[in-house]
This record gives C-alpha cells, structure tokens and sequence, in this order.
C-alpha cells in the first residue's frame, strides 16, 4: 500500500429531446483485466462512432439540444457548489461512503478521503494507492472495505495484472484500518470466488458481515468454476480483523445442471444476462431485507440470519432489462427500484433508438408480508433529456432523499448526469432536478460521467469517473425536508433507516 499526499453554466428546461439516433450496435461489452467477461462497470474507452453520428452530436450542440463539450447545465433547483479534480489517482473513479465529516471515493488505483466538513471546499485527506477495480468501497466504524475484481498476482497492494487461469492468481475483500484517517493501515485479505465485484456490509455490535457479490465464472478459472449461483459471506470481527474470512457461500439460484438455476439468458431469453451469481445487493437490517440484482433475475430475501440469507422472491424482465444492476429499497420496505446497465456502463443507450423502457429503472411494489412478500412490478423510469451516440448513459447508483411520506431519489446516469426523481406515486415516476455536463467527445465513445450520485447530510455527491468528485445542493420543496436528517455514516447498499 502507498500513502499519496499531495464555465460556463447555462440552464435548460426538463424534457428536452434530441434527434441523436442512434447505435445500439455499439454497446461497449469489452471486459477489463478481470474474470468477467459480461457487461457490468467495465470502464471501455474509444470506439469512434460514425460520421453521421457525429454529426449529429455536433448539430445537436450547435442547435442547443444538449450541452458543448464539458458544458454544465442544470435544472433551476441544482447549485454546483465545488467540484475537485482527479489527483494522483489517475483510473476511473467509482463509488462513494461516508461518515462523520468524511467522504470515501473509490478509484480502480485505490482510494481518496475528503474531508467534507465545508462541502462548498472539499480537501483531501489521503490518497492510497491499491490497484484493483472496481475498488468498490464502504467504511463501518474503523474498518474500511475494499472489493478487487482483477486478476491480480497476490493481494497486496503492489501487486500486478494477472491471468485469471493462474491459480495463484489473486480477488476478493480488503480490509483496513481508518481509525487514523490520514494514514490508513490495510490490515485484512481474504480470496472470494471470482472476485468481489461489490460488496455489502450488514454490521453488527462485535462483527461486519460481508455480503460479497461476483459473477461469470469459467471453467477455465481455478478459483471461478460454475456453478456460481450465489454470494460469499465474509465475517469480519470488528476487534480482529486480521481474523476475517469466508463463512458460507448460500446458494440463491438452486438448479440442476452445470450453470444452476439462474436465467438462462440466451438464446432463451435474447440480450438477457445469464444469472451466474449476482451484480450488487442492497441490505435493509432494520427491516432484514435484502435486494439482489443478479445478472437476469431480481431477487428479494430476508437477512434474518445474516449468515444464512433466504430467498423471498425472484422476478425477471426479458423483454426490457438485460442486467440487474443495483436495487434501492424505499422507506417503507414496501417497493424496490432496480436498474437496468444495458451496455455495462459504456454504451448510448440514453437516445430516441433505444426509447424510455431500456437501459431504465424499474419499479416493483413489495405486495404482501413475510414470507408471502412479492415484487410487482410498476413502471419504468428513464431520464427524459436524450443524450448524444457518443455519451455512455444508463441508469447507475443512486440513493434516497430522506423526506417522510415522499419517495424520492437521486441517481447517476453516466454521461447523463444526476437525476432527482419521485416515485411517490409507483406508476407515474418523474424527474423534478438534475445537473450534467456534455459530451466528453463527439467523435467517440469516451467513458466518463457520474458513476455514484447519493445525498448525505444536506449535499448531493457525485463521483465523476472523468472529472472528478462533485457536490451539488438541491433547493426545492419537495426535498428541502431532508436536510434536517444528519446520518453519521452512510453506505447506500446498507440502506438506514433514516428516521428511527
């Protein structure tokens, strides 16, 4: 591990539709240096698009249908109060935690610490320097966690590239020490089967579970063999984590056969995910729920046992969703909001070609109670402002505003940008905020844009995968409510409950 110190704004109205065309073709699903040859946050760079399309996206500029390059444009209810540029980490930057007064943003390099007590002035706190994306990330108490889904050869943090096919080959969990907040100390490593792609806690008093989601295993991958139909579960003992380890790997898609009982995807079901594990889980421990986006199934299971989760309910879409994503409980537990990454994150998919119900959110009402609980599904929602053929977007990790007997959410988009919408009402969601930036390019695919967009203690925050960390105030009625609910910590796939 190394420690590392050291425009114009217009505004546009909501709705605004281009005539982008577009290229579905294009879907970006080359893999990074990992076992995971399927879309999912591959960060993918530079497939030029065609003439017309670019001029298309230069007309579109032009005209005022979308905002020049690197052009800010927002709704009138969104401030860009700061905006902190990219540092010694030079990879993609990824998700985001918080706690106290700091923000964790990672980053395929490693991982940064703000210090957010001034959130109009951000400052770095520490850069650690740990190879291995997605370097998805989450903080509990003085433990930092940190997923590799790269093939390295060990689990330092100097470690290097390495074939999947080599046994020695090494993925999974880190852990380290953040009781010291500049200068974190890695103190904990443990192998999971093909990786962690993300991870989520469940905490508790004396140990932090790890629910630990990976996928797309092959045959030709000693420590990633199908079947892998479910999650590791990791146990990190709070007072020793130098003891953390593998405690089960529950089995969410029973089934016979080599490749389980997931989605078969195709040629079954055509431009479907097959289900080989899961992409993201979301906990809500105060209600012992949990959301699973598996790939081509969408599951709700209880956590009553943390070690031994349970499948409630599975539903699946194969006309319209191609991968399970994320999922977001509401409040109340009584609906879910799952997200659909058509392309993996580096494709167009935001434009008049592909429409509103692909590469969108899909909301499903909780019917029912226990064990009887079933996911019923609602509508779509999809921002409402296309973007240009060379503008990777699709809906990505987002959040709850904490406002009582209101469901609201903000969410990045990619090159979209950040969305605020309301899904108070499960059939007829709609966009009230948002904030993004123009292409990064009108000749190419260029992957940029906010991977994580979540509200913590009054503030939007926004990790640029290009531009870098972002904070954004919201003014509106709607949400104003919420700025009255302070969390300590907040890591989004561990849902709180907010007003307990």
């Amino acid at each position: 591990m190394i420690l590392l110190r050291g425009s114009r704004t217009r505004r546009r109205r909501l709705g605004v539709a281009t005539a982008a065309g577009g290229l579905l073709a294009a879907l970006l699903t080359a893999s990074p240096a990992a076992a995971i040859p399927d879309p999912g946050d591959s960060p993918t760079d530079g497939k030029e698009v065609s003439r017309s399309d670019q001029a298309e996206a230069r007309k579109a500029i032009e005209s005022g249908e979308i905002p020049g390059q690197d052009e800010i444009v927002h709704s009138d209810n969104i401030r860009h109060v700061a905006n902190i540029p990219k540092d010694v980490l030079s990879g993609t930057n990824s998700d985001l935690a918080f706690q106290g007064r700091y923000a964790f943003a990672g980053n395929y390099d490693g991982f940064r610490i703000f210090d957010i007590r001034n959130p109009r002035a951000p400052r770095t706190v520490a850069q650690v320097l740990c190879p291995g994306s997605q370097n998805d990330i989450s903080v509990s108490g003085d433990l930092l966690f940190l997923s590799t889904d790269s093939s390295r050869s060990d689990s330092s943090c100097n470690s290097t590239t390495q074939p999947a096919t080599e046994k020695s080959s090494w993925e999974g969990m880190k852990v380290f020490d953040i009781s010291d907040k500049r200068n974190p100390r890695y103190v904990a490593a443990v192998e999971t089967a093909c990786g962690s792609h993300t991870h989520t806690l469940v905490p508790e008093r004396r140990n932090v579970y790890v629910y630990v989601s990976s996928y797309s295993p092959n045959a030709a991958y000693p420590d990633c063999r199908p079947p892998h139909d479910g999650i590791s579960v990791i146990k990190v003992p709070r007072k020793a984590p130098h003891k953390a380890a593998v405690v089960g790997f529950p089995v969410l898609f029973p089934g016979e056969g080599p490749d389980g009982g997931g989605n078969p995807g195709a040629p079954t079901n055509p431009g479907v995910s097959k289900t080989t594990g899961c992409h993201d889980i979301t906990v809500l421990p105060s209600k012992d729920l949990a959301a699973g986006a598996c790939m081509g199934d969408g599951i709700l299971f209880s956590i009553e046992n943390p070690e031994r989760p349970r499948v409630i309910d599975r539903v699946q879409d194969n006309v319209n969703f191609a991968f399970w994503h994320s999922a977001t409980f509401n409040q109340t537990a009584r609906k879910v909001v799952f997200t659909d990454e058509l392309g993996g994150g580096g494709a167009a998919t935001c434009n008049a070609e592909i429409g509103p119900d692909r590469g969108a959110d899909g909301i499903y009402d909780i019917v029912g109670k226990g064990e009887q609980s079933k996911l019923v599904f609602r509508s779509y929602f999809k921002i409402p402002r296309h973007q240009a053929d060379t503008e990777n977007c699709v809906a990505h990790n987002g959040s709850l505003i904490p406002v009582r007997g209101r469901d609201l959410m903000v969410q990045a988009w990619y090159q979209g940008g950040v969305s605020v919408w309301d899904f108070t009402n499960s059939s007829k969601p709609r966009e009230i905020a948002y904030f993004e930036r123009g292409p990064l390019s009108t000749e190419r695919i260029a992957t940029g844009g906010s991977w994580s967009a979540y509200y913590y203690n009054g503030y939007i925050y926004s990790n640029d995968i290009a531009k870098g960390f972002d904070v954004l105030r919201i003014d509106d009625r709607r949400t104003d409510p919420a700025r009255w609910v302070h969390m300590r910590e907040l890591n989004v796939q561990t849902q709180p409950d907010y007003f307990d």
